[in-house]
């Protein structure tokens, strides 16, 4: 069976989820979001892992009553459901509403190294 970026980049991106839900269990919406986009960057080549951090956007913006976020994650939802497919996502972009959801954006060194990981196998 073959060993794909969306399996190898899986331990990162779920990382990153925990780091979120531990934020969130104590009240930091902010941190809890910046992880948020932390596993955005880190998964958004992936189909899968681009949806689901989408989808926890869209549940941090419905508890926070974020109708901003709310409507920006339905729209990225279906983009990253449609266009990741075909390589179509802004590398780095973090995944909020609070910037174009198709502007690239610089990716922070240590996510860097760990997309790297990921893509290469190592």
């Amino acid at each position: 069976m073959q060993n794909t970026f969306s399996q190898r980049v899986a331990y990162y991106v779920e990382a990153e989820l925990a780091e979120a839900k531990r934020a969130r269990l104590v009240g930091e919406t902010q941190k809890e979001f910046s992880h948020l986009e932390r596993a955005h960057v880190l998964g958004q080549e992936s189909t899968y892992w681009h949806v689901k951090v989408h989808v926890l956007m869209l549940v941090w913006a419905m508890r926070n009553r974020s109708a901003r976020e709310v409507s920006g994650q339905i729209f990225r939802i279906f983009g990253a459901a449609s266009k990741t497919v075909f390589g179509l996502v802004p590398q780095g972009n973090t995944g909020g509403s609070n910037v174009s959801p198709f502007k690239k954006m610089p990716i922070k060194p240590e996510l860097a190294i760990l997309i790297q990981k990921a893509k290469s196998g190592v």
